[in-house]
């Protein structure tokens, strides 16, 4: 990403910011993001090669993604009916902005370095988690930065950004799958971060991935009777058809 693209990004983010989130939490959550800006505009969104957006910059342009998706999502979900009045448009975009903010590692470490071993990143593997962290999920991570900046977030943003990876996080299981209704989530926001999130990886992944057309030449099939490509021009079973259903 040149860096034309990615002071374009910084504004996006920035006006997310502006647009969606109210004063009370705005100058904080603006303040985090340039003391961590550096990183936040050349992390990479994954660590393979073959995932999404794994380059310089790829974060903050999975993050832009995320957010605008979000909000088409949550604009659908309303008119469609489903049940969008238990959450508001503000969490919706907030939940989006700091989804996968553990990603710029912490408050003096990246989260994903170049990796130093040369038969790896020859096989994908491009980055590597920094072994100087502390060990935390993503999503764990994220809310930890938070509040290390003082950024206040709602119940319902908490949860969103926890278990914004649906199913694919082991841990969510007993969010996302439960038999009782007492135990069921309260509000579908973070299934539809679960859906923007998922959805914009997918287009980040079209998006990276370079089709492979294999161009096979034409070839005349043998047939199983003798090894004869026509089997009907021999005479001998020509004949036999003839005689049978002449």
């Amino acid at each position: 990403m040149g860096k034309q693209d990615t002071e374009l990004q910084w504004i996006s983010l920035m006006n997310y910011i502006e647009d969606y989130i109210s004063s009370t939490r705005k100058e904080a959550l603006i303040k985090m993001y340039e003391v961590l800006s550096d990183r936040v505009l050349t992390a990479p969104a994954s660590s393979h090669s073959t995932r999404h957006n794994c380059f310089p910059g790829g974060y903050i342009d999975h993050v832009n993604r995320v957010v605008k998706t979000a909000i088409k999502l949550f604009e659908v979900w309303t008119e469609a009916g489903a049940s969008t009045n238990k959450f508001t448009l503000e969490e919706v975009v907030f939940a989006a902005i700091n989804h996968d903010l553990g990603k710029v590692g912490s408050s003096s470490e990246d989260y994903y370095i170049p990796n130093d071993s040369d038969w790896h990143v020859k096989r994908g593997q491009i980055y590597k988690i920094n072994p100087a962290l502390q060990f935390m999920k993503v999503p764990d991570r994220s809310i930890f930065l938070l509040q290390e900046y003082g950024v206040k977030f709602s119940e319902n943003e908490y949860l969103a950004i926890k278990l914004h990876d649906g199913l694919y996080g082991k841990g969510n299981e007993s969010y996302l799958m439960a038999g009782m209704p007492e135990f069921s989530l309260k509000t579908d926001l973070p299934i539809l971060l679960h859906h923007a999130d998922h959805l914009a990886t997918l287009i980040e992944s079209n998006l990276t991935r370079t089709p492979q057309i294999v161009e096979v030449a034409p070839t005349k099939a043998k047939s199983k009777l003798g090894g004869f490509n026509d089997p009907i021009g021999d005479d001998n079973l020509k004949s036999a058809f003839d005689k049978i259903f002449g």
